[in-house]
């Protein structure tokens, strides 16, 4: 019974020193912005999508980590009084299109199978990498979508639908797959809380516009223009976010604590539980602006290295005292065996080996310390 009482304190310990020493799991954020109407009355939600674009890129994530998909059908219409301009507001002193944009979807690319496969990752080999969804298990995701939709779905280019089931369906996929940390949902159109009913997969925030048998109303029209150029939800949602800074500290529970009828017209929704974490212990930022977790080496060593030495690891036949100091400087597990390349997954190997060493040797403490306060 004692010997019982001795292993079961010391796996209780070892979890504990394994827990203080798990590394943080988010490194790295996407942003994938859907705008999934076309013709030109719905200006609005290539408006909106735009402005979330221009968001998510002044507060850090790069081009190459957002996903941007639209009908790309309003700046150059005809009907536009403004030839190749986008604006959300009625005294156009922002201009959302210009030179800057990089779209990765438009036109009749906007479909739900490539939604799904984006998220998915379900490519043939031959696509670009450009326009795939990149992420790891330690990606934050920001989803937008922006269109007109009704109780559990959204339509795309007026030809096709999503449902709940198929977004929650290819969540769940991503998670098994490993392909996010946490996701922020955020959508945009009638009925938009019934879009997220469905989903079962952990660690998904979701917010939107409106509950069921509501609409999600525009904000406001330019007469120039004639159509609305934004959304309410996602004015307002802009209005907070233009707030930020990078290094702001308002958190997720700020921005939904900003959602009142009176604004919006309609009843914004937030589902929570599916997120492991309390919204005021996370950073808008967390979603919103860049990650970069960055290891320096020695590159110029690095380089000694290489030319010195063979795909063995082995000495070239050099034997100059400068050389033979380099050789014992550096360390055969920086050294990968299949390519004449430095990786940086032996510092991570080192550092997991360290964590393990350090936990061994806790729980053969624990033992010799419990076995003599037994006196076994």
């Amino acid at each position: 019974m004692k010997v019982l009482k001795i292993l079961w304190s010391a796996f209780l310990l070892a979890s504990c020193l394994a827990l203080n020493t798990t590394e943080p799991r988010h490194t790295n954020n996407w942003a994938v912005l859907v705008s999934t109407s076309r013709f030109w009355f719905n200006y609005r939600h290539m408006a909106n999508v735009l402005s979330m674009y221009r968001t998510v890129k002044r507060l850090g994530i790069p081009d190459s980590q957002i996903i941007l998909m639209l009908s790309d059908d309003i700046a150059c219409n005809p009907r536009n009084a403004f030839p190749g301009f986008v604006f959300n507001n009625a005294d156009r002193q922002l201009e959302l299109y210009g030179d800057n944009i990089e779209v990765d979807y438009r036109g009749y690319e906007v479909t739900v199978e490539n939604f799904i496969r984006l998220l998915t990752d379900r490519w043939p080999d031959e696509q670009p990498k450009s326009k795939r969804l990149l992420t790891d298990e330690h990606s934050n995701i920001f989803i937008y979508m922006t269109g007109h939709g009704g109780d559990e779905f959204l339509k795309f280019q007026d030809a096709e639908e999503i449902s709940s089931y198929d977004i929650a369906d290819a969540f769940e996929e991503m998670h098994e797959k490993k392909r996010y940390n946490e996701i922020f949902f955020m959508i945009d159109t009638c009925q938009a809380n019934t879009m997220y009913s469905k989903f079962y997969s952990p660690n998904i925030l979701a917010v939107g516009s409106s509950d069921l048998h509501e609409s999600s109303y525009s904000h406001h029209s330019d007469t120039e223009i004639g159509v609305a150029v934004i959304d309410r939800f996602t004015y307002f949602n802009l209005e907070f976010l233009e707030k930020l800074e990078k290094d702001s500290k308002l958190t997720l529970q700020d921005l939904v604590d900003s959602y009142t009828f009176e604004k919006i017209h309609s009843n914004a929704g937030v589902r929570t539980d599916l997120f492991q974490r309390n919204l005021s212990d996370v950073l808008i930022t967390d979603f919103f602006g860049n990650v970069q977790q960055t290891v320096v080496d020695n590159v110029e060593d690095d380089l000694l290295y290489l030319t010195n030495h063979d795909e063995q690891g082995f000495l070239k036949n050099l034997s100059t005292p400068k050389m033979l100091d380099v050789e014992e400087q550096r360390k055969p597990s920086f050294f990968n065996q299949n390519k004449s390349m430095i990786t940086l997954g032996a510092c991570e190997s080192k550092q997991i080996s360290s964590t393990k060493l350090l936990t061994i040797g806790s729980v053969i403490a624990a033992l010799f310390f419990f076995a003599n306060y037994v006196k076994i």
